[in-house]
């Protein structure tokens, strides 16, 4: 066996895309799948017949060798949700800067001293519940992890995002099929930061006419249009309806084996940090200045969560654990117990196994073995309220 790499700089000195090189390498790629003599021979080929095998698969819709050249862009001042709208898009890689890590700075006025406010609040409730097992900084992160519910979905935020050639030309198409169809304040805002991101991809040379013509009219993911009619099922495969924040749902949508689709209510309606609901006062406080705020990310949704078996229980092994955010570890600890007395009711072939994953923290599942061990009992046994 002999392995090789490709060459992979696309970029010029000018800061854009080399789309043509690109586009010659994806040219020759494509004729792998015909050649007798394989790659060696397709690298030195007339040019002519390269660019033939690139009109042809960009024409013809065979799309996929355009996959093999990965796009990596630093995203500034992305709106949060606008962000989840691109990780929800299975064919990516994501760093993006974390609300639960640093402070909140770049966002409106009032959305900052609200959250200055809770934040001070809320490390005024965790010390004084948990101060023997946090220390100060683990108190301070926990506090910004909390207060963050109250900054809007349209906060700025960075990212490192990496997809392919195609993918990027298709969500530019999904984005100008949303955007065309805008038609109340939330889509027209959001439609408003989506042009802002295909100017920018536009100057960047990333735009390739054959692969923005959307054949399949596919859209994007996001936004279902039955998330309400669909059906609850746990079996070897399962779909599962529940309402959550917007914050839980840009943590549950990075489960890339997992599909999710979501649907804003109507109705207001938002979370409530276990740390003071039983604090009547805070809690009536905490909904008075969450609801000043538009779009917050405490805000409730409707989330239709769709799977196979064995990747669900793979998010329990992430989410079930002492350091995972506290809404995420709870929802899935509930979908669990959902999903487990589903399969014993049925007497499904699988209800033996699932009981295996009911014990508590993912440090109490066989055969797994916790690298940082917690000693945090409420962690272990999932009732800490933090």
């Amino acid at each position: 066996m002999e392995i090789e790499l490709l060459p992979n700089k696309f970029l010029l000195d000018n800061g854009k895309f080399d789309k043509k090189k690109a586009l010659n390498l994806c040219g020759k790629i494509a004729g792998i799948c015909y050649s007798q003599h394989g790659f060696e021979v397709l690298k030195d080929e007339d040019e002519k017949k390269t660019n033939s095998r690139i009109d042809r698969t960009i024409n013809n819709g065979h799309h996929s060798v355009y996959d093999h050249i990965m796009i990596n862009l630093n995203i500034k001042k992305l709106p949060k949700i606008l962000a989840m709208v691109l990780n929800n898009e299975h064919q990516y890689t994501t760093s993006e800067k974390s609300a639960r890590y640093t402070k909140v700075e770049e966002a409106e006025k009032i959305e900052v001293e609200l959250y200055n406010k809770w934040k001070d609040i809320y490390y005024e409730k965790i010390q004084a519940r948990y101060g023997d097992v946090f220390d100060e900084r683990k108190c301070e992160k926990l506090a910004q992890e909390n207060a963050r519910y109250l900054v809007s979905i349209f906060m700025p935020t960075e990212m490192i995002y990496s997809t392919t050639l195609r993918q990027i030309n298709y969500i530019v198409s999904w984005m100008r099929e949303y955007i065309e169809n805008s038609d109340d304040e939330f889509s027209l805002l959001l439609g408003k930061h989506m042009k802002d991101f295909i100017s920018e991809i536009e100057k960047l040379d990333l735009l390739e006419d054959g692969l923005l013509r959307n054949e399949k009219k596919r859209s994007i993911s996001l936004f279902g249009k039955n998330v309400n009619r669909r059906q609850t099922i746990f079996s070897d495969v399962y779909s599962v309806n529940y309402k959550a924040s917007f914050a839980y749902f840009a943590q549950a949508q990075r489960h890339r084996t997992l599909d999710y689709e979501i649907k804003i209510l109507d109705n207001k309606k938002y979370f409530v940090p276990p740390i003071i609901e039983d604090d009547e006062k805070l809690v009536k406080e905490w909904l008075e200045d969450i609801s000043k705020v538009k779009y917050p990310q405490g805000e409730l949704i409707l989330i239709n969560e769709r799977g196979t078996y064995e990747n669900f229980i793979l998010k329990c092994k992430e989410r079930l654990c002492s350091a995972a955010q506290l809404e995420i570890c709870n929802k899935t600890k509930e979908i669990l117990t959902m999903y487990s007395a589903e399969l014993t009711s049925s007497n499904h072939p699988l209800k033996d196994d699932i009981i295996l994953y009911t014990k508590g923290a993912r440090c109490s599942y066989p055969g797994y073995e916790c690298t940082e061990k917690c000693l945090f009992k409420e962690g272990i046994n999932l009732t800490r309220k933090i």
